[in-house]
């Protein structure tokens, strides 16, 4: 059965006001505000990388030294995984993004398997010249500190020319998060809700303008209550999404 034209317009502005536009103005059917633009989400770790420690652990080259191809990530004390955590919050940001008319490409595409290795996700996203990227991550701190934190790129050659640019994005991100899902900024990492990083494989060998976003600190009660929420997950995309729309807007 055909969704009625008026139905498919309506959907359209609904998710233009999610993201801060204006709603779309149709001509030949509705004009899409990310149409042509190329998103690069990287949902951290893998829900089965502890079933190969010999590959997650074996040593790649991030940029400016060797690191493990990947980790298992943290969890909470209940056990819910960060692997977990992103690869929900990538799949909303994903739907979200291709409903704006975004070309979406993910670095994993389940929470089943074991990597890809972390230099091998930023070559995946490089490759498909994104127009912007990020890196969803869920952090293991300590106890007694809360909130979210952007991780930004520090220049090493490779991602000389995106450095402005990723600043930029990572501005619209902690604006928006932090209005969007109400997770204050880190009170732990960083300045401001910014961590500079220049020992991360997906910042170091960015070619595209990238942020690494820890979206809360599992190991605390309070963002862990917050963060295996689907709610909360789902507000987290939509923070993102904004996020994104601004910074290509």
């Amino acid at each position: 059965m055909a969704v009625p034209r008026s139905l498919v317009l309506a959907a359209l502005a609904a998710l233009a006001l999610l993201a801060g536009l204006p709603a779309a103005t149709p001509v030949g059917g509705a004009a899409l505000p990310l149409a042509g633009r190329v998103v690069g989400i990287d949902p951290g770790h893998n829900g089965d990388n502890y079933t190969d420690p010999s590959y997650i652990n074996h040593l790649i080259w991030n940029g400016r030294e060797n690191e493990a191809c990947d980790t298992t990530g943290t969890e909470t004390d209940s056990g819910y995984t960060e692997a977990r955590f992103n690869f929900n919050v990538a799949t909303y940001l994903a739907a979200d993004l291709r409903a704006l008319g975004a070309r979406v490409v993910l670095t994993r595409t389940s929470n089943g398997g074991v990597g890809p290795c972390v230099n091998t996700r930023a070559q995946i996203i490089d490759r498909a010249h994104a127009n912007v990227a990020v890196d969803i991550h869920a952090d293991g701190g300590p106890a007694d500190g809360r909130g979210f934190a952007v991780l930004e790129p520090v220049a090493d050659g490779p991602n000389d020319h995106v450095i402005a640019a990723s600043r930029a994005f990572g501005r619209d991100v902690i604006g928006r998060f932090r209005a969007v899902t109400g997770m204050p900024v880190s009170d732990y990492d960083g300045t401001d809700g910014v961590a500079p990083r220049d020992n991360l494989a997906g910042l170091n060998l960015t070619t595209v303008p990238k942020i690494l976003i820890e979206c809360g600190n599992m190991r605390n009660a309070t963002d862990a209550a917050l963060l295996v929420s689907g709610s909360f997950q789902r507000r987290a995309a939509q923070a993102l999404t904004q996020a994104i729309v601004d910074y290509l807007r």
